[in-house]
């Protein structure tokens, strides 16, 4: 027997994967293909406060290794979450973890304050770097003065776990990955996608309707996993890895870097089972190297 569980900001996990926000809808979509039992976690898509249409077509494009998204934060807002969305995932035994987006202060806080008590919200993934909104969000993520003053803000209102999801699209991770320690983030995670842009050479014209969209896929994960890397050195909180893991091996890479936890985004849409995969060999790995624990692996790559 291999012991897979790890502890995440107060939370026990069953194994340390997760799914990312924005790429596993609310759980429900994906139960055909995946045992939600078996997830160390559920992240849902981002929530706000009142439903968002999101960005118009064309809203994905598939880049050489990854793909652009601006899909603009489209959900069904707070209230028709709690009452039509969270019932399906409190039937099962996995922790789920509510994003929530806002573009001022008091949304956020209004977010976190409906939350607080609500059964089967574990915890709250605080989105402060999303790259295809025109307010809010990533404007939070780049500066960290803001950073501090948002998570100080929800840290006031909740006793859930707070988890701010930092932006790669920054000068120095570690500078805002500290300001969320020090303003009371129980965990952070780490990265949402990098800004990017592809042009149709015909009509000139921007793939996105947006313009420009996050960058995920294989193509960002060296980028990520340094990050990670670096984060890790430089807070004493718990990390998720993120950013084109797509097997048990890419995983791994984010744990050895550093990270507690991972989340799997692209991924999902590439191939549906891609988690439960990840947790099947994640066992397979450590059986294969003799390791009795999944946290042997955490923070000990040799450089």
């Amino acid at each position: 027997m291999v012991d897979l569980s790890v502890e995440l900001a107060g939370l026990k996990l069953k194994n340390p994967v997760m799914t990312a926000s924005g790429t596993f809808g609310y759980g429900e979509e994906f139960a055909e293909h995946v045992d939600l039992n078996r997830l160390g976690a559920v992240v849902t898509k981002s929530i706000s406060l009142a439903p968002r249409p999101g960005n118009p077509p064309q809203r994905i494009w598939e880049t050489p290794a990854g793909m652009l998204n601006a899909i603009g934060l489209q959900n069904v807002g707070v209230e028709a979450f709690l009452d039509q969305k969270l019932p399906y995932l409190r039937r099962f035994d996995t922790k789920v973890i509510v994003n929530i987006v806002g573009e001022t202060v008091g949304e956020y806080r209004k977010l976190a304050e409906r939350l607080e008590g609500v059964e089967g919200v574990d915890a709250i993934e605080v989105n402060i770097s999303c790259p295809n909104v025109e307010v809010g969000g990533m404007e939070f993520g780049n500066d960290p003065r803001l950073t501090f003053d948002l998570i100080a803000a929800l840290r006031k209102v909740t006793r859930l776990p707070l988890i701010a999801k930092l932006s790669p699209n920054v000068t120095d991770i570690t500078v805002v990955a500290k300001a969320a320690h020090e303003a009371g983030a129980d965990a952070v995670s780490l990265v949402n996608t990098w800004v990017g842009m592809a042009i149709d050479p015909e009509s000139w014209r921007p793939r996105l309707s947006y313009g420009t969209g996050g960058l995920s896929g294989p193509a960002i994960r060296p980028l990520a996993v340094r990050l990670v890397w670096l984060a890790a050195r430089a807070v004493p909180l718990p990390i998720i890895g993120m950013g084109g893991i797509m097997t048990a091996e890419d995983a791994i890479e984010f744990l050895l870097a550093g990270a507690t936890a991972v989340a799997v985004g692209t991924a999902n849409f590439v191939n549906p089972r891609a988690t439960m995969e990840i947790v099947e060999g994640l066992e397979a790995y450590l059986r294969r190297k003799g390791l009795a624990s999944i946290k042997d692996l955490i923070g000990k790559v040799r450089v």
